[in-house]
């Protein structure tokens, strides 16, 4: 399948995930709407291809399109991925703005940000000028910056902008009682892929050597199973211990990548970026990221 834009224009980069599907029936629902609900699986695409196929409807008229994310790694990796789609660089027709890092230019149209800064956004300029769609992306986590968002979004549009459109996406959503506080918008649901996912267990150990446990079962991973191998730990402390347990264990076609909020940019962006030919990767990631901007 192969989607084409209102405008006549193909987008040889869809067909390719399940949301593409129903990209037709988001356009048609923005349409003649001012709000939309999306519910899609995480990996369906939604993220990427829904903006960029929104970006020539005739009602957007040239304006700019916003999308709100809840994580500032996550900001970044989304404006690089759609400008790759675009055989472009992110501060072109996709741009992104988090704390102390902006990349936007003046043919920019797509906006990529973390949930604090619309806050900021609305307040600065009630009007949103030159702004035509926002894109509540992962709404399921309900932060109180997005659930903030939304509400300033709506008095924005019932006081100043009657044509500003809202569209929700999320991957687990009660998509009717969000369609609710949207006047009844239109709900569309894409469909996901499964895929078989095996479950091993170890036995506990105690929680000071958790660590070396960690670093042993990676290298068990390493040993059984091809692929690159991706380690959830609590923070950054247990992230750089087994860092270094690993160092020098591991063959020389293996790199290690450390992934949390206060890594510089440059060695998350190496961390999610796909393994070169050949080579594999272990990816060591915190539970928990750091979060959008506050306002």
């Amino acid at each position: 399948m192969r989607i084409t834009s209102a405008d006549g224009r193909n987008f040889p980069w869809t067909g390719r995930l399940p949301v593409d599907e129903v990209i037709p029936a988001v356009c048609a629902a923005l349409s003649t709407s001012l709000s939309a609900v999306l519910q899609a699986p995480p990996g369906a695409g939604k993220t990427t291809h829904v903006p960029l196929a929104l970006l020539n409807e005739p009602w957007l008229a040239g304006s700019r399109i916003i999308v709100l994310e809840p994580r500032r790694l996550a900001t970044r990796s989304v404006a690089a991925r759609m400008s790759q789609l675009l055989n472009e660089r992110a501060g072109e027709t996709v741009g992104y703005r988090v704390r102390r890092d902006t990349k936007v230019g003046p043919r920019t149209r797509i906006e990529v940000v973390t949930e604090g800064i619309l806050t900021r956004m609305i307040q600065s300029d009630p009007t949103l000028e030159g702004i035509g769609l926002l894109i509540f992306d992962e709404f399921h986590e309900r932060s109180i910056h997005a659930d903030t968002g939304l509400a300033l979004a709506l008095h924005s549009r019932t006081l100043v902008r009657p044509d500003l459109r809202i569209l929700v996406m999320s991957a687990t959503l009660d998509g009717a009682r969000v369609s609710g506080l949207l006047e009844d918008a239109p709900v569309i649901t894409s469909t996901g892929r499964t895929y078989p996912v095996e479950l091993h267990y170890s036995t506990r150990t105690d929680i000071r050597a958790m660590p070396a446990a960690v670093a042993s079962k990676v290298m068990q991973a390493l040993s059984d199973d091809d692929g690159d191998v991706l380690v959830f730990l609590p923070g950054g402390a247990e992230i750089r211990r087994v860092t270094s347990l690993l160092a020098g264990r591991v063959g020389g076609n293996v790199s290690i990548e450390q992934l949390y909020g206060d890594l510089p940019q440059d060695r998350q962006d190496a961390a999610i970026l796909p393994s070169r030919r050949g080579a594999r990767k272990v990816v060591l990631s915190g539970f928990h990221d750091e979060t959008g901007d506050a306002a």
